[in-house]
């Protein structure tokens, strides 16, 4: 019989704290329909959402980019909790069919057998809510998880008053509580369009779209609509720099792009000469800035990033896995695509002509565009000359760059918004420095838990013994770590002899 390794996990993780025949997560109309579904075929369900997300990581632009213009009311958690049931009636009906439904309950950790980890006793999922995190086992699990914000910087745009697309829906749709009232949108494609129509049918003044291509993205219909409510459609324009004061944003200069930016640009849209000619001239749009033919000045309290989205699909990408039979993606999570790259690319320069090498790329760790380029941490951190000496093109005489790696050399993507407002940011500019599409060009991974929950509740506090024995070793082998318990005691000398450690932990 072959002698079991005391210090292998082989049977000492435990079981799913509890377990469904189906776990759904997200609980917007997708997630609600699929569990609903679910319900009355006879499963076991459990639903979960995030929602309403407390307002101290509403105020770190997790999960979607908020950009600081929310109201004082997502501080009261009674009334976030009110909203999202007015916003998804069907959650009683998911109530009734006997849906176990947990809402301020996040999914942090997927964890499935595979080639680094074949100890799992069956597929569990890591959630947490205010109090707790426990695995839950599934049979099925369906990602109705929807789409995050994809944020391109520019100067000026890490102050209040910049947010994403998807942000500015959820304050305004889910929680009611929405601070803007007069908006630039950028991108002309179906979600800046819509962001447009949702932003005038609240009663927020859409002041101007701006578009770098030389045609609109989206469809000649929404944007007819859009054109017909005195909105300025600014095609071939990019931004110059961001106005602001006390409160964040109060206005922004757009320049005309010197050459048109044609990457992306659709055909068959119409003839929009015709159409700037009417929105550029009305009365509440654009004015000229003082002394400058190429300028336009705009007033406003908000800057909307509508330039394209991504799947939220960050749990499969930190287990390393995609969806199959056992995970399925749904809605958003399965029907939103990222923009064209070489659209994508044409943002990112554009905006990137009048960003100086100080403008912020990582909000939470303040890493700048000059620091992304010379491959720095952060000021906070001592630059000795060694690392002083190092730049981008000296890493790159080792081969392509990967955003993993200029994460962890820089800390770009490390703060506690994980990499939201920043990984397509430092892919754009990876891309722009090798000259190559962006295509090309890795998003940085990510790793669980994929939303910052406190470690006191990650903590397992109820460890079994099995577990905790041995935890200073891994797994034995020899020539690894010394056990705590024997440094500096005979048994350490026995310890390097017997088993070959010769490094302390």
């Amino acid at each position: 019989m072959t002698a079991r390794d005391f210090h292998a996990i082989d049977g000492k993780l435990p079981a799913p704290d509890a377990r469904f025949d189906v776990v759904v997560v997200g609980a917007g109309p997708a997630g609600t329909a699929a569990a609903i579904a679910a319900a009355e075929d006879g499963a076991s369900v459990l639903l979960i959402d995030e929602n309403p997300v407390p307002g101290a990581l509403i105020g770190g632009d997790v999960p979607h980019f908020y950009g600081g213009r929310m109201t004082a009311a997502v501080q009261q958690p009674a009334r976030m909790l009110e909203q999202v049931f007015a916003s998804n009636p069907a959650l009683e009906t998911a109530f009734a069919a006997g849906v176990d439904v947990r809402l301020g309950t996040c999914a942090w950790g997927l964890y499935l057998n595979g080639p680094a980890l074949r100890a799992l006793p069956e597929p569990m999922l890591g959630i947490a809510d205010a109090e707790a995190a426990t695995m839950v086992g599934f049979g099925r699990l369906v990602l109705a998880t929807g789409a995050r914000d994809l944020v391109l910087g520019f100067a000026g745009w890490n102050q209040p008053g910049v947010m994403g697309a998807q942000g500015f829906a959820a304050l305004l749709t889910r929680y009611d509580a929405l601070a803007s009232r007069r908006v630039v949108i950028l991108g002309t494609g179906a979600l800046a369009l819509e962001t447009a129509l949702l932003a005038l049918s609240r009663g927020i003044a859409v002041a101007a779209l701006v578009e770098v291509a030389e045609a609109v993205q989206g469809s000649t219909a929404l944007a007819a609509q859009v054109a017909a409510a005195g909105v300025p459609i600014l095609l071939g324009h990019t931004i110059a720099a961001t106005h602001g004061g006390i409160d964040g944003v109060e206005g922004v200069t757009l320049t005309r792009l010197p050459s048109p930016a044609k990457a992306g640009a659709q055909s068959g849209n119409g003839d929009w000469e015709a159409l700037r000619s009417v929105t550029e001239t009305s009365a509440t749009g654009p004015r000229p800035a003082p002394g400058k033919d190429n300028e336009l000045e705009i007033p406003c309290d908000t800057i909307v990033l509508a330039i394209g989205a991504t799947p939220a699909t960050e749990l499969l990408d930190a287990a390393g896995t995609l969806p199959g039979e056992t995970i399925s993606l749904i809605g958003d999570a399965a029907t939103v695509t990222r923009p064209d790259p070489a659209y994508l690319q044409a943002w990112a320069t554009a905006l990137g002509q009048h960003a100086t090498p100080d403008t912020i790329v990582c909000q939470c760790e303040e890493v700048t565009r000059a620091d992304v380029l010379g491959v720095q941490p952060p000021r906070y951190l001592d630059r000795p000359q060694a690392m002083a000496a190092r730049s981008l093109a000296s890493l790159l005489n080792d081969g392509p760059a990967h955003p993993d790696q200029i994460k962890r050399l820089t800390r770009a993507g490390m703060g506690a918004c994980q990499g939201r407002r920043c990984r397509d940011q430092v892919a754009c500019l990876l891309a722009e420095q090798q000259g190559v599409s962006i295509a090309t060009v890795p998003v940085a991974s990510f790793r669980a838990p994929v939303r910052p929950v406190p470690l006191r509740i990650l903590a397992d506090w109820q460890e079994s013994a099995t577990m905790t024995a041995g935890w200073d070793v891994w797994f034995g082998i020899p020539t690894q770590w010394t056990p705590y318990a024997v440094i500096g005691t005979p048994e350490e000398a026995e310890h390097v002899a017997g088993l070959g450690g010769n490094m302390h932990v």
